[in-house]
């Protein structure tokens, strides 16, 4: 749902070991910077990691936004240009010049670059939404393949998958296009990937897996330690973690990075924003991150405020003007105290707690009966992402509707969770099969592609 990216410290050269380091871990040596200790990048580089940010095309024309992105990052993630509506618009037609753009503003100024993502239920070119079965499985993995294959060389690691596991309390995976394809399409896609580019890592990529005691958590975990034990090739996962009121920061976070590290894969914060920007908060997770070895960088999913993705939740580390916030100085301060670590231990965690997490969310509570909804965009030039979240009241929902007024010139291209009627002007969303149960209280999302400007989008609700 999200993009990662990051920028090189000034004149770092970045450069990976060679074949060993498939296995052990992605190893980043770096000549001594001038701004060593002075820069987010430098500082990371200076402990073997990187510290990226997610970009977008078209604000590489921004001066201000350049400057702050050359001179801070080591590392760049294309927020949407690599995606697959991005590169493969229709059907064996691929595009790569945006994602190209930004590539070649990276790699020049000495920075890496992660790909994101290879294959995901959602912002999909309409040819591939309307597939089903092995129609689509071939196209997925034609498109891995050409993807891949393309930025064979220029890119450190890729998110092969994203966002395939489930919300809730199952641990299992979410449905989607691709999941009904058959239970093993995210092996497929990572052996696929291997075969385009054996130099690349190889990450899963989700949200919401932060909490070692979730669900979510475990039932990556456990197709991880799957992968491993059968040798289907991963080398890292990578943890969202969009802290905010709903999914705060928790103190188990350091425990969460280390049990997967000590499966042997690398483990990456791959879109960090945390909402308001606690300082401390901020400052928490560089710390977790250099305590465990195989936590080999951290990017953030944009630079200023005004770049996120929840803009309205200020939630970066420069301000819309572009200056530090108090965040930035937790952060660079945390790089340039932290320590290397000894090497991680080689022994899986023990067994995952059964019990449900004590930290219940702290959404607001939602008003008698009927149901809530609030959205959050991700716009782009010529297009965005909303993300809708349906909140039940103080009864248990069994279906809902929710109405969403789109602006003159916006037209919905895709659709993930709900049904729809309308693509343009007044539209109404309905639950599929699996999201109308929501009990008392308790949140559901679904969530639609756009083109056009999103504006200021007020969706109502109604219970069914």
């Amino acid at each position: 749902m999200r993009s990662t990216r990051w920028k090189a410290a000034s004149r770092a050269a970045i450069a990976l070991a060679g074949a060993g380091a498939l296995a052990a871990g992605m190893a980043l040596f770096v000549t001594a910077p001038a701004s060593a200790g002075t820069t987010l990048g430098a500082s990371a580089a200076e402990k073997g990691r990187y510290f990226g940010t997610a970009v977008a095309g078209f604000k590489l024309s921004d001066s201000a936004y350049t400057t702050i992105l050359n001179r801070e990052f080591n590392s760049v993630t294309a927020e949407n240009e690599m995606k697959m509506n991005a590169t493969e618009p229709q059907q064996n037609q691929f595009s790569y010049g945006a994602a190209d753009q930004i590539v070649n503003h990276a790699r020049s100024r000495g920075m890496s670059v992660r790909g994101h993502t290879l294959a995901w239920h959602s912002q999909q070119p309409g040819w591939m939404e309307s597939m089903s079965g092995s129609a689509l499985r071939q196209a997925m993995l034609n498109h891995v393949t050409q993807v891949a294959t393309h930025f064979r060389g220029r890119v450190v690691a890729w998110d092969v998958v994203n966002e395939a596991f489930a919300d809730g309390s199952s641990g299992g995976r979410r449905d989607s296009n691709l999941q009904r394809t058959g239970n093993d399409w995210i092996e497929a896609a990572f052996r696929a990937a291997r075969a385009a580019d054996p130099g690349a890592k190889l990450c899963y990529n989700d949200y919401n897996t932060d909490n070692w005691t979730h669900a979510k958590t475990q039932g990556v975990y456990n197709m991880v330690r799957d992968f491993k034990a059968r040798g289907v090739p991963i080398d890292c996962v990578g943890f969202q973690s969009h802290f905010n009121n709903d999914s705060p920061y928790v103190s188990n976070y350091r425990t969460t990075l280390s049990s997967f590290a000590a499966l042997g894969v690398d483990v990456q914060i791959t879109e960090l924003d945390i909402q308001g920007a606690s300082a401390n908060t901020y400052r928490s997770v560089v710390e977790d991150c250099l305590a465990v070895a195989r936590c080999n960088g951290i990017t953030v999913w944009g630079i200023r405020d005004s770049d996120s993705w929840r803009a309205s939740q200020t939630p970066l580390l420069f301000n819309n003007n572009g200056s530090k916030k108090p965040a930035y100085d937790a952060v660079l301060a945390a790089l340039n105290n932290g320590t290397t670590p000894t090497d991680p231990p080689t022994d899986p965690p023990t067994d995952p707690p059964t019990d449900p997490p004590t930290d219940p969310p702290t959404t607001p509570p939602p008003g008698p009966g009927g149901c809530t909804a609030t959205v959050s965009v991700n716009q782009w030039t010529g297009g965005f992402v909303a993300n809708v979240r349906v909140t039940a009241g103080s009864s248990a929902l069994s279906g809902w509707t929710v109405t969403i007024a789109l602006p003159s010139g916006a037209t919905v291209t895709n659709a993930w969770s709900a049904n729809r009627s309308g693509n343009t002007g007044t539209t109404n969303w309905t639950n599929v099969a699996y999201n109308g149960q929501v009990g008392a209280g308790q949140s559901t999302e679904y969530g639609f592609q756009a083109n056009g400007t999103a504006g200021s989008l007020s969706p109502t609700c109604s219970a069914r």
